[in-house]
């Protein structure tokens, strides 16, 4: 899937925020939290969240997405690019294979919840140029 540039800021930030927060699902709680952050441990979360969301968000298959929605993807392909990116690098611990279905798990969580805060696609024929900018 090919993203824009604002539409991976925005899919990051938003996770952070959540994961600022403690819990899915507690974007308020996570958006006091982030606001209390100083900016260096802001970008350390954006930097952990990201490393985490940004090569799923590459890996995810193209998808054709008209203008004025948002890319929708089931949650197999989300799990599939999720095991396609996972090295084991950064993988739970924990005895047997429930280390990596965990990380997995949490991993898709993540990735469902960047994908959920992805702005409306816009019309790229669409943009309306200031006219300041015409005269140029």
């Amino acid at each position: 899937m090919r993203f824009t540039e604002h539409e991976l800021t925005v899919a990051v930030t938003a996770a952070a925020k959540i994961v600022a927060g403690g819990k899915i699902g507690k974007r308020a709680k996570g958006e006091e939290k982030w606001e209390a952050m100083s900016k260096i441990d802001r970008y350390h979360l954006l930097e952990a969240v990201g490393s985490q969301v940004l090569p799923v968000l590459i890996a995810l298959p193209d998808v054709e997405v008209p203008a004025g929605t948002r890319p929708t993807f089931t949650d197999e392909q989300i799990a599939a690019a999720v095991e396609e990116t996972m090295g084991d690098d950064g993988v739970v611990k924990l005895p047997g294979k429930m280390g990596r279905k965990v990380a997995v798990a949490a991993r898709v969580t993540l990735v469902r919840t960047a994908l959920a805060q992805l702005p409306v696609r816009q019309d790229p024929d669409a943009l309306v140029v200031p006219d300041s900018l015409e005269d140029l």
